[in-house]
């Protein structure tokens, strides 16, 4: 059956944000910085519906939403969570005939222009490497005479610990970092001449378990508060140089920006895909009997430097990553590091089949043989300064408002 519910404050048609959505962010103006819900164009000002007692007959905390992040009602878990959209979800129906007097009164729509700001504070950050397409891309990239997938690719979700502390949220710029990279005779200095994209999808966790434990994967999905996109931006040379034996370093860590709106997974329940099974059949901790994904579509615009019109130069599917969120989070926890509110788990680079799904720059260009074409005449294959990445991601079902993410946005600077 179609949920047809309609909410009393205008949403445009085609908003990323009508009342099946309603995701959580963080937002600032000449009031203060706190917590809110997207709807159409507008904020519901979370704070403020909470001071008036709309979260009365709800479980949820004293003074949550007053605050510059959503750790604190993220760490309240999933009946606090349902509780609250449930809530807010009837306030803003259009069934409501007294949702709007109230509203006006204590000014809990906010249709001023706001600042978004980085919606929780990330105190860890784990990116993956989860779709067979990427990791085989660039396996026959950079190893032609072997396999293209190394021998545990299709045992366990291959990742990496990034760093919380640069995680950005849509619309800051990026500086070019500067590293060492392979030079002629040696190692050479200076900014990335080969910078990149990694076109990603997050998620962000409650409280999922305690030092030593670890997340079930029948139990993992508990644990996960939404979804928002994101760009894992990349230094290609700086990591060629540096990532033997242990992995991505400098080469990542300078940058990785969100999407200010985190999408709730109830939210997302309409998208939800079965997967296919998984060959060979992963061991017990991350067998996952109800393996499903999000039908997201996702898109990335380039728009160089002087250009007048950005290019889409990938259309894909997070369909194609073999891994799932669950799987994801089950390995991470299994021996015992923890997962707690507001952290921060990537999907790594999400790519299909074709060559205009690749979800990276590295891709597209094939490593920088090829060159991508703007209509003015502009080329290119890896970042210059000035140059603009937008991502966005919607969701589409039969039977289902559409619902979308909101933009992903950093331009590069020197």
């Amino acid at each position: 059956m179609t949920d047809e519910r309609t909410s009393w404050v205008s949403v445009p048609e085609g908003s990323d944000f009508p009342i099946q959505n309603l995701p959580y962010g963080v937002f600032a103006d000449d009031r203060g910085t706190r917590c809110g819900i997207a709807i159409g164009e507008a904020v519901f000002d979370l704070a403020a519906a909470e001071r008036i007692g709309l979260f009365a007959s709800t479980d949820l905390a004293a003074s949550t939403f007053s605050t510059d992040s959503l750790n604190t009602f993220i760490s309240q878990g999933t009946r606090v969570w349902h509780q609250v959209r449930t809530t807010v979800m009837a306030f803003l129906d259009a069934t409501n005939r007294e949702a709007p007097t109230v509203a006006a009164a204590n000014d809990l729509v906010v249709t001023t222009p706001v600042t978004l700001k980085l919606p929780v504070t990330v105190g860890d950050y784990v990116d993956f490497y989860s779709s067979e397409q990427h990791a085989t891309n660039l396996g026959r990239m950079f190893r032609p005479d072997s396999e293209a997938l190394l021998p545990n690719w299709k045992h366990l979700p291959v990742g990496y610990h990034g760093r919380a502390g640069t995680v950005v949220v849509s619309g800051t710029d990026i500086a070019r970092p500067a590293g060492q990279r392979r030079g002629e005779d040696g190692p050479a200095f200076g900014p990335s001449v080969r910078l990149d994209i990694e076109l990603e999808v997050g998620f962000i966790t409650g409280n999922a378990n305690v030092l030593g434990a670890s997340v079930d994967i029948g139990e993992a999905e508990d644990s996960i508060f939404g979804v928002c996109l994101v760009n894992d931006w990349s230094a290609r040379d700086i990591q060629g140089w540096e990532y033997v034996p242990l992995g991505p370093f400098l080469g990542k860590s300078f940058a990785t920006t969100v999407s200010p709106w985190i999408v709730p997974l109830a939210a997302l329940e309409p998208f939800r895909i079965p997967l296919g099974r998984q060959i060979p059949e992963p061991l017990p901790y991350l067998k996952d009997e109800f393996r499903k994904g999000i039908g997201i579509d996702l898109t990335v615009e380039y728009l160089p430097e002087g250009s007048a019109a950005s290019k889409v130069i990938t259309e894909t599917s997070f369909t194609n990553m073999y891994w799932t969120m669950a799987q994801q989070l089950a390995h991470a926890t299994v021996n015992g590091a923890t997962a707690r509110a507001g952290d921060l788990f990537a999907s790594g680079t999400v790519s299909g089949e074709g060559p205009d799904e690749r979800g990276s720059l590295i891709e597209i260009t094939w490593s920088g043989r090829d060159t991508i074409e703007f209509e003015d005449g502009t080329t290119r294959t890896f970042l210059e300064d000035g140059d603009r990445i937008s991502i966005s991601g919607r969701c589409h079902a039969t039977g289902s408002v559409s619902i979308g993410f909101g933009p992903c946005v950093g331009t590069i600077v020197p």
